[in-house]
Formats: structure tokens, C-alpha cells, sequence
């Protein structure tokens, strides 16, 4: 169980040191963080560098387990932020396009991510012997722990039905030297959507969840990786950003196979299903 655990933190944290290290490439914010505003604002280097340095903190946090529950607390609501405040307004105010649900990829991107920072800081058991200890802050957004798989779930769902409103573009991202491309166009879509649903309402939690991360990994080994070795920088990097995205939502899915709230203090803590 434990293993498990251990490699969807792992999987959690590449990701984050691998879109910090995107940004500090091209100078400038992954899309799945903030939107392609129009134009840049003063400043604005130093705000992607300040990113950068959470990022790198909180993957770095995570992957030592030191103070890792604040952190993927703090990250989690910096996400929901960024969401609230960037995402929602670029896509209602400046993007044409968003009346179609695939323009919001990047909104629900981050939905994503903040489900699987709730979820890491889940993971991780609380100290009840330190809690007037906590920052106000901290103790308000372990209120949202248990949401992490509800935000997390919405995504996956929501992706599940663009399989189906975009086949035939979902279908050609399918390797051309596996047959049946529509089918497993659809096979993704409606895996997609029945295991947001399962951890959504906690069916058969630990097996659903388990088949979606390893679902998702899968993707990173047959489609992710072949593209971005293809296309390392094209677009800004986008395929290399697809890599190591699938590589979080594996990591947050079998983090919530086990469920993530903690009966102990102590390092040999049972997940409570």
C-alpha cells in the first residue's frame, strides 16, 4: 500500500519540478497556471520566478516529507486561486471560444491539480499535538482535504466527455501502430468518466483508482513521451508539459486509492477507506 503511496508523491512531485523547470525554460507561465493573457505586464518575469520557486519547494517538501502537509496545503489553495482568479475571468472575458468545453482544458487543468495537492496533504498525517500551533491559513485549507477528490473527479469527467465531443481528434492522438483508434478513443472516455465518478462517490474507491492511474501512466509511456520526443519545444513545449501533467494525475490517482485521511501521527499510519 504504502509503495503505492510513496510513487504517486514521487509522480506528484516530477510533475511539479518539470513544469518549473518548463517556466524557467521559456520565461514565462504554463498555461495550465495562468492563461496566454494578451500581451505582458510589468513585472511578470518575476512572478513566473516566484512560481518557480514554490513549485520547486513544494515538489522538493513532498518528495523529503518534510513539512509536506503545509505545503501541498499551500499549493492546493494557490491553484484553487489561480483558477478563481485567472482562469474564470480570461476564459468569461477575453478567450472567443469559450463557449466550447475544450477551451476550459486548462481551468479544469488546474481543478485537477488542486484536488491532487489536497490530496498529498491528505496523505500525510496530522499532528493534533501542533495544531494551535497552525497558521489560520493552514487550518482553513485542511478544510478542503476532503474535496480533493471531488475536484480531481470533476476533471477526469469532464475529460471523459470531451473524448466523446472531440473523437475524432481524440482518436488520431492514438498511436498509429495500435489498430482500432475510435475504439480506444471511446474505451478512454468512458474509463474516464465511470472512474471520476467511482472516486467521486467512493465505488469501489481503491481498485477504480488504482486502474486510473495506471491508465493514465500508460498514456505517459505510449502517447506522451513518444510526441514529446518528437516535438520537445514545439508550441512552447506543449507535449513535454502533456508528460509530465499525466504524470501528476497518475501520482494524485493512486494517492486517493487508499484514501488519504490519517488515523495516526506515527510514519506506519493506516489510510482510513
Amino acid at each position: 500500500m504504502w509503495n503505492l503511496v510513496k510513487a504517486g508523491r514521487w509522480l506528484f512531485g516530477i510533475c511539479l519540478l518539470g513544469l518549473a523547470g518548463q517556466q524557467f525554460y521559456f520565461s514565462d507561465f504554463r498555461p495550465v497556471f495562468v492563461p496566454s493573457w494578451p500581451g505582458h505586464f510589468p513585472g511578470e518575469i518575476v512572478l513566473v520566478c516566484l512560481n518557480n520557486a514554490m513549485l520547486i519547494g513544494c515538489a522538493v517538501a513532498l518528495l523529503l516529507e518534510r513539512h509536506a502537509r503545509s505545503a501541498m496545503l499551500l499549493l492546493g489553495g494557490v491553484f484553487l486561486i489561480l483558477l478563481l482568479f485567472c482562469h474564470i475571468p480570461y476564459e468569461l472575458v477575453f478567450d472567443p471560444y469559450d463557449k466550447h468545453i475544450g477551451a476550459w482544458a486548462n481551468a479544469f487543468k488546474d481543478l485537477a491539480f488542486a484536488g491532487g495537492a489536497f490530496a498529498m496533504a491528505g496523505s500525510f498525517p496530522d499532528n493534533p499535538l501542533a495544531t494551535r500551533r497552525k497558521m489560520a491559513m493552514i487550518r482553513i485549507l485542511e478544510l478542503l482535504i476532503p474535496m480533493g477528490s471531488f475536484f480531481f473527479s470533476i476533471t477526469m469527467i469532464v475529460f471523459g466527455i470531451c473524448h466523446f465531443l472531440y473523437l475524432e481528434y481524440t482518436a488520431s492522438l492514438v498511436p498509429g501502430w495500435i489498430p482500432g483508434h475510435m475504439f480506444w478513443a471511446c474505451f478512454a472516455g468512458v474509463a474516464l468518466i465511470g472512474a471520476g465518478l467511482g472516486v467521486m462517490f467512493r465505488v469501489r474507491l481503491k481498485a477504480v483508482a488504482i486502474l486510473l492511474g495506471t491508465m493514465i501512466f500508460l498514456w505517459v509511456i505510449l502517447l506522451h513521451i513518444p510526441r514529446a520526443a518528437m516535438a520537445p519545444v514545439a508550441d512552447k513545449g506543449n507535449e513535454l508539459t502533456s508528460v509530465f501533467e499525466a504524470l501528476g494525475f497518475s501520482g494524485a490517482a493512486f494517492v486517493m486509492a487508499y484514501g488519504y485521511t490519517l488515523t495516526r501521527i506515527f510514519p506506519g499510519a493506516v489510510a482510513v477507506l
